[in-house]
Parts: C-alpha cells; structure tokens; sequence
C-alpha cells in the first residue's frame, strides 16, 4: 500500500502519529482481506477547510470531523483507476485536524489514537462500507474496534 499523505495545516504531525495511521490503514486491508496493491491519499485540514470541501462536494454547509471519496464503485463493475505503479486507487481520505483535536480531548484519549480512529473510519469507507441503516453501522463500528485492537491503538 501506498499512503500519500499532505498536511495543509501548521499543526505538527508526528512521526508516532503517522507511523501509526500507516499501520491501521495497512491493518483494515488485510482484516478485510485486500490483497490488492492500492493507493490511499491522506490530507490533514484545518475546520475551515474541510468545511468548505464538504459544501462543494457534498452540499453540506458545515464543518466535519472526516470525508472520505472513494475512487471504486462496488456497486458497478468498472475499470479500476490505477497509479504509475499498477497501484489500485482507492480514494482519498480528508482528516480536519482541528475536530480530532477537540474529538481527542472530548473523549478523554490522545490525538493518536482519534487519528487513527478516524484513518479506520475512512479506510472502511474507501472498502465499500457504509452506516447508513443500524445493521451497517453496527458492522462498521464492530469492525473499526477489532482493527483498532489488533493494530494496538487503544483509547489511552
């Protein structure tokens, strides 16, 4: 997997933090079985921006913690997009550093592990996974804890 990531924020990201999102999108694939070598973009934002992206693209005027796009259509047999590398596109990831920092302190645990969180969220939804009915959602939030758990990001 190919995770290209671009912080248009001055907050820091840490390597720890990093290394960290680079394990538990690498752990969704594999708990999800993914076998295919895949692209997966990742920008950190600040409110502001991400509030403006989830207008235009989404018509929601307001700001969120995360958006995901995904660049597959499970529900269509299509040709897959693909990198230089013959990497499947899967998507692009938006993070609004500014929310996982208040959602971290909120919920009592470290930037980290709310990062990692929000990585798994996104991951699952680039994989075709949606909560939009009760039984979806329960299967999404099931699956984002055991992947949390294996990766070792507990709410600390």
């Amino acid at each position: 997997m190919t995770l290209l990531s671009d912080n248009r924020t001055e907050e820091m990201i840490s390597e720890e933090i990093m290394a960290a999102v680079e394990k538990v999108a690498y752990e969704t694939l594999v708990y999800d079985e993914f076998d295919t070598e895949c692209e997966v973009s990742l920008s950190f934002v600040s409110d502001e921006e991400i509030h403006e992206i989830n207008k235009n693209f989404r018509d929601m005027d307001k700001s969120t913690d995360v958006l995901s796009f995904p660049q597959i259509d499970y529900d269509v047999d299509e040709v897959v997009m693909t990198n230089e590398k013959g990497e499947i596109v899967l998507g692009d990831i938006i993070i609004s550093i500014d929310t996982a920092k208040r959602q971290a302190e909120e919920y009592g645990h470290s930037l980290k592990r709310e990062i990692c969180f929000l990585t798994v969220h996104s991951m699952l939804h680039l994989l075709g996974y949606d909560h939009m009915t009760e039984e979806e959602e329960a299967e999404m939030f099931g699956k984002q804890k055991d992947i949390l758990e294996k990766a070792g990001i507990t709410r600390e």
